[in-house]
């Protein structure tokens, strides 16, 4: 009877093994949500790669991995992007190489004290590294960071609020790690048990450090959300129903009503109509109304994805265009290189233009910060737009493509994670569902809308003007990480050159003979 470990001499059969460990994580996240699972979830991952046979295995076994691990959190891309989305995954798993070879470097064999210290140092680091890596906007951004798992647990977010995601995300592996330790190596228990104590004992202090967010006021914000709306016509038809929702709200007094993302099909300076019957609705409510135009632009050329400002006089004036784009979605890298992709998937078929600077706005006093769509993914744009007086976050979102996925209500947790982040409220507003406002804490403010639901609610929003810690010192766990790296890097250049064999010294040559009068002497014949 063939054993488990030679099973494992398949290279194929140990890829495939190590592309499911990746992807365990996946079921820490929406929509099975548990996040109980998170903190243990990569230790079959940790121990195929501490026993890969050779440097190389380990380094196949993170890149496995990885590959597993993005396919798994981004999975409901495939009916759009199909096979592009293994061909994403592929390239994207090869960051976790590296992090493969440092768990085989310091979990190998059965390590001792020294070794185990350092893999709780390095190995979250080294993760730390890769998701700073793929948060790039041109690698598809920061989704599913193993941290934003925590969305609905009130003391990760309070500890969110201390280090941003990055902070959950670092603590997170650290305990994989030390649970891995646990796991396969008896005498190492003692330092593990140690480990994991340390890393209460610093969350515990940090949660208890960190300032609470005091609500100092409330705000009511309607979000309205048309459902689905498909079909010829399906843009005019979507205004009607955002149009009849809105006026619903009439004697609610809501301070601000948000539309969700592409709300408008056509660009309001060449639709006076339209513009005019969003004023009609702004005094009929007596509030601003805050809709995203998706629409080819009357003053400048290209299609811009546009938060706009409409007051009962009609165009505010403020605008914000969308900064950073979804890779695919709405452009295509290298066009003249993969624009074969639009032919295997719903990939843009013309790009859209980017703007150049956020925009925080001014609603009758109430200053709102807005974004749009996966921009809510991005914890540095909270932070800028928090930095620059913002009261309240809006992402303005349209998640139909990927109705019945699990999408939706990932793309509404991460509004969680970036109020605890800044301690300012945030409402992520849809056109399909799922919509969602969280307070200042990053707890629920009322109940969500879902991908069922068509309706225009009223959220009575807490605000505060806390500083968080995240928000003054920024991505300082980031940092530390890179430090531990840089300082990983330098002992190991060290040791290389210590370990490196010297070469003897060459004997001194003979001094030739010389003849009395100084001469060379003749060799003898």
């Amino acid at each position: 009877m063939r054993t488990f470990g030679h099973w494992l001499t398949s290279p194929w059969r140990r890829s495939l093994l190590a592309a499911l460990a990746g992807a365990l994580p996946m079921l820490a996240f929406p929509a099975p949500a548990l996040w109980w699972f998170a903190p243990v979830a990569l230790v079959p991952w940790i121990l195929l790669a501490r026993n890969a046979p050779t440097a190389r295995r380990a380094a196949y076994d993170g890149w496995s991995g990885g590959f597993g691990f993005m396919l798994a959190v981004h999975h409901w891309l495939v009916p759009n992007l199909h096979v592009f989305t293994f061909v994403v995954a592929a390239l994207l798993g090869a960051l976790w190489a590296p992090w493969g070879l440092l768990v085989r470097r310091f979990l190998a064999g059965a390590p001792g004290p020294g070794r185990i210290t350092g893999a709780l140092l390095v190995l979250p680091s080294a993760w730390l590294a890769v998701e700073l890596v793929r948060s790039w906007e041109g690698l598809g951004g920061p989704w599913g960071m193993l941290g934003a798992s925590q969305w609905q647990v009130a003391p990760a977010l309070r500890l969110a609020s201390v280090g941003g995601v990055w902070l959950l995300s670092l603590l997170l592996v650290a305990v994989n790690t030390a649970v891995a330790v646990l796991v396969v190596n008896r005498a190492a228990r003692l330092p593990a048990l140690a480990a994991l104590l340390v890393t209460a004992a610093v969350a515990s202090a940090a949660w208890m450090w960190a300032p609470r967010p005091d609500t100092d006021g409330r705000v009511r914000i309607a979000v309205v959300q048309p459902g689905v709306v498909q079909g010829a016509g399906s843009p005019d038809r979507r205004f009607d129903r955002e149009e009849q929702l809105t006026r619903a709200l009439v004697g609610q007094r809501p301070d601000l009503i948000v539309w969700g993302e592409s709300s408008v099909g056509f660009d309001l300076r060449d639709r006076p109509d339209l513009a005019r019957r969003i004023a009609a609705l702004s005094r009929a409510t007596g509030a601003g109304i805050l809709v995203n135009v998706d629409a080819r632009r009357s003053d400048r050329p290209g299609i811009y994805k546009s938060s706009v400002l409409v007051g009962p006089d009609g165009l505010t004036g403020d605008r914000y265009d969308k900064m950073r784009l979804v890779p695919f979605g709405e452009y295509v890298p290298f066009r003249s290189v993969l624009g074969w992709a639009t032919s295997v998937g719903e990939a843009a078929g013309e790009d859209r233009r980017r703007g150049t600077e956020q925009v925080v706005m001014d609603v009758g006093g109430l200053r709102v910060g807005p974004m749009v769509c996966f921009e809510s993914a991005f914890p540095d744009m909270s932070r800028a737009l928090t930095e620059d007086g913002a009261q309240v976050l809006i992402a303005q979102s349209a998640t139909s493509t990927f109705q019945q996925s699990w999408a939706p209500e990932q793309h509404a947790s991460l509004a969680a994670l970036r109020a605890a982040e800044t301690g300012r409220p945030m409402v992520h507003a849809t056109l399909t569902g799922v919509s969602a406002v969280y307070g200042p804490d990053g707890s629920r403010a009322g109940s969500w809308l879902g991908t069922e639901t068509a309706a225009g609610r009223v959220y009575d929003v807490p605000l505060a003007s806390v500083t968080t810690p995240y928000v003054r010192f920024g991505d300082w766990p980031v940092y530390a990480a890179l430090l531990v790296l840089a300082a990983l890097c330098g002992t190991e250049g060290v040791r290389a050159v210590l370990r490196r064999p010297r070469r003897n010294a060459p004997e001194p040559r003979a001094r030739p003979a010389r003849t009395a009068r100084e001469w060379p002497a003749r060799p003898v014949r």
